[in-house]
This record gives structure tokens, C-alpha cells and sequence, in this order.
């Protein structure tokens, strides 16, 4: 299986990497390491990133979008047809077209356009931008506005989009993703008691979620918690036990701490994740 790199996304999607950042943080894509612990974009992968940012560019809620993805995905070839894919909105479906048929992916109006097609060699994605929108215009901004912006804003204006996120999750406290982006964000910039702050906050909301349960391990670790640290990323397993960074993460920081039968089960069960990820 073909991989490709942060700097392949930013090249072929032209997304910046903040933003690429923030689609993994929402938990729209779920990439998966290489040996250096990059991340490693599928065929898959490259389509949902594209795919994900049209449909939050559309106004569309995230519940919707998760599932249009999900549908996507199991309906993607494994690799790129010689006759490359349109993927369009068409009435209230999204349609894939790949020459020799089309299939419904989710059902709901908002405008998507995007062709995928191999030049010499190259992954190509081009987004259609619509020549009207449909929809009718909305006087104020909602929590899936404020997001979006913040996504957009995280690049070229992060005391902007630390802002945006606020908004965003003070109108919608349930929105765990705005927490989590405001939380890394934070954590990013150094402001590592803000950022702690946040993800407890998150937690008190909207209760135990793997991805904020696993950023605040991160953080706990470089706050120099250890012990909190394991605490976190244990729970983040029991919420989701594929969670294959988090496993990488408590097998380091148990070798750290001179524990090596469980540093050796957790690397093992990364081990394994990424195998079945790459198959």
C-alpha cells in the first residue's frame, strides 16, 4: 500500500498543516505512523482529509459528516482507477462515479465536488467550488461556524482561532472537538496550565472521550506528571482500545519507569494495530 506524507497533503490538498492537524484532532481521519512515528496518509485518507474539509466548509454538522466519511470510505476503491473519480453532490446525494458505475454515499443537501485522477504518477485532487449555495443564509454564526473558522484561522491567526474554538464550544459544550483543538492549540503554544485547564473543563462536559483523554496525557507527561499521565491514557484505552498512539505512549513512559512487562504489551499491542492498519 502506497503511503503519503504530511508535506504530500499540504503539496497534492493544499491544506496547511495546522489544518491538517485539526481534521486529525476532530477525529475525521485516523493516519497511521510510519517508523520515525510520522504520520502516514492512505489513498483512503488523502480523499476523507479533502472530502472532510469541503463538507465543514459546507455548514455541514459533524455527526453528518463522520457518517459521509464513513460511507465514503467503504465505498473508495482500494486504489485509484485509471478513470479517476468525481465525487459531486447530485440533488441529496453524494454520488462517486469511477467509469463504470456510481453508488450513493449519504443522503442530506450540501455541496461537494471534488475529481481525483493520477498524472503521470501523481495524485491529483480538484475541488469544484459551487457557483451558488443553495442554502439559505443564516444572520449568525452557530458552533459548527465558529469551528470551521477556527480550522481555517489556526495557520495564519492562532489567538483568533483559540477565540473561535471558545465560541465555538461555549455555544455547543458537547462539541468535544472544539475542546480538544482549543486544548492543543494551548498546548502548542506553550501555555501548557491553560491547555490542562481546558481538557478538564472538556472532561467535566462532555465526559471521558479517548482522543482528549489521550492530549491530556500528552500534556500531563510534558508537565512532568507521570503518574497522571498513565491515569489518563489508561482511560482513554478503556474508552477506545484501538487507540494505537496511546499504547506507544504508556509502553514508553512504563520503560521510563522501569516497568517492563507492561511497556512490553503495550508496544506489542501497538505493533499489532499498526499491522492491521496496514492491511
Amino acid at each position: 500500500m502506497h503511503f503519503y506524507s504530511v508535506r504530500d497533503v499540504e503539496r497534492v490538498l493544499h491544506l496547511s498543516r495546522s489544518t491538517i492537524r485539526g481534521l486529525i484532532s476532530a477525529g475525521f481521519i485516523t493516519p497511521t505512523r510510519g517508523p520515525r512515528r510520522e504520520h502516514r496518509f492512505s489513498f483512503h485518507d488523502m480523499i476523507a482529509l479533502r472530502a472532510a474539509r469541503a463538507l465543514i466548509q459546507a455548514k455541514i454538522p459533524r455527526k453528518r459528516i463522520r457518517r459521509s466519511l464513513a460511507d465514503l470510505r467503504r465505498h473508495l476503491p482500494e486504489t485509484l482507477p485509471l478513470s479517476g473519480l468525481s465525487i459531486s453532490a447530485v440533488g441529496d446525494r453524494v454520488v462517486v462515479r469511477d467509469g463504470h458505475g456510481h453508488w450513493q454515499a449519504d443522503s442530506g443537501q450540501y455541496l461537494l465536488g471534488l475529481d481525483v485522477s493520477l498524472e503521470n504518477g501523481v495524485l491529483r485532487v480538484v475541488e469544484h467550488k459551487p457557483r451558488r449555495n443553495t442554502a439559505p443564509p443564516r444572520p449568525d454564526k452557530d458552533a459548527e461556524d465558529w469551528f470551521a473558522e477556527a480550522l481555517e484561522l489556526e495557520g495564519v491567526d492562532p489567538p483568533a482561532a483559540l477565540a473561535a474554538y471558545e465560541r465555538s464550544y461555549t455555544m455547543d459544550p458537547h462539541n468535544v472537538a472544539a475542546w480538544i483543538n482549543h486544548g492543543r492549540l494551548l498546548h502548542e503554544r506553550g501555555d501548557t496550565r491553560e491547555a490542562e485547564r481546558i481538557y478538564r473543563r472538556a472532561l467535566g462536559e462532555c465526559g471521558p472521550d479517548a482522543l482528549l483523554l489521550f492530549n491530556l496525557g500528552v500534556l500531563l507527561e510534558d508537565l512532568g506528571k507521570p503518574s497522571a499521565a498513565l491515569e489518563a491514557y489508561q482511560t482513554a484505552l478503556n474508552e477506545n482500545p484501538a487507540l494505537a498512539d496511546c499504547h506507544y505512549n504508556l509502553a514508553r513512559l512504563y520503560e521510563s519507569l522501569g516497568k517492563s512487562q507492561h511497556a512490553i504489551r503495550h508496544l506489542g499491542q501497538y505493533r499489532r494495530l499498526l499491522s492491521h492498519d496496514g492491511h
